[in-house]
């Protein structure tokens, strides 16, 4: 892997990703296994985090604070590794702020690709979405599956603990269990026909034991890591002329709104190997 490398010239191109936290780095894993050629800027908003329980207008200015900071370091493209983002501002910034950045820039949220293909996971007709509470009271899974699979009967359970409980380094303990084996009878309590349950955040990979123990023989549970990589790389192949602004030197950065040792501290769990991270005052 190259060196930590602050972007802050035009020369370099990185393809950016946010998240309120740390979620966005399983995101940031997947694609990178996918496309590693490719320089990436990774932005977490730990200072602020997390995002479930907050407004939609409190949602939509730090996201746009945050995505206006990684244009101005070069970034072509900003991935919004974050359910909550993407579901409470995402369409707010493509409809009316993303053309005061210029013609060349993008942002893409980690929803979209997700309710394409999630019908293709179920048999039974039935799928379940698990997420923060802002990303499940936003309907946003609701509307975007629709378009895609109108047949598909989904349900969703908000799971509130879930992110501070990860954030908190409880994830893998025992008072872990309580919740997850909550929300999930919950979700199958409205449903039980759900064969495929879908984790609506970012953060929830790292709860991916405890869910898998939590869930009846025959019912799947769905990452987004590896399907947002896999649409970034579709997208890509798609737009050459974007495709062709991102720099492939490998190199890899990290910032963060909240104390950078700490979060160099619990970083790796979600990416998979050592982060060093830089402060970033928004």
């Amino acid at each position: 892997m190259g060196g930590f490398v602050i972007f802050t010239i035009m020369k370099k191109q990185p393809i950016a990703v946010f998240d309120s936290g740390y979620g966005g780095l399983t995101v940031l894993k997947e694609i990178v296994a996918l496309l590693p050629a490719y320089d990436y800027l990774y932005l977490g908003d730990n200072g602020r985090a997390p995002y479930g329980p907050r407004s939609f207008d409190e949602v939509y200015r730090y996201t746009l604070e945050a995505v206006t900071w990684l244009f101005s370091q070069g970034c072509p493209l900003v991935i919004l590794a974050c359910n909550t983002a993407s579901a409470k501002a995402l369409r707010t910034i493509q409809q009316n702020d993303l053309s005061k950045f210029g013609d060349n820039k993008r942002v893409l949220g980690v929803i979209r690709p997700t309710a394409e293909v999630i019908g293709k996971f179920s048999k039974s007709g039935h799928v379940g979405v698990l997420g923060t509470q802002g990303t499940i009271n936003s309907g946003s899974y609701m509307l975007e599956i629709a378009k895609y699979f109108p047949e598909l009967i989904v349900s969703q359970q908000a799971c509130p603990m879930w992110v501070p409980l990860i954030e908190n380094d409880e994830y893998d303990k025992p008072g872990a269990d309580y919740f997850v084996n909550k929300n999930i009878e919950a979700l199958l309590l409205a449903d039980d026909k759900i064969d495929s349950i879908l984790l609506g955040c970012t953060h929830y990979p790292l709860l991916i034991n405890k869910i898998k123990e939590a869930v009846p023989e025959g019912v799947g549970v769905i990452e987004q890591g590896h399907i947002v990589a896999s649409s970034l790389a579709n997208y890509l192949q798609r737009h050459p002329e974007l495709a062709d602004q991102c720099s492939r030197d490998r190199n890899r950065a990290f910032f963060t709104t909240g104390d950078n040792e700490n979060f160099d501290s619990h970083a790796g769990q979600f990416f998979g190997q050592a982060v060093k991270s830089t402060h970033l005052q928004l």
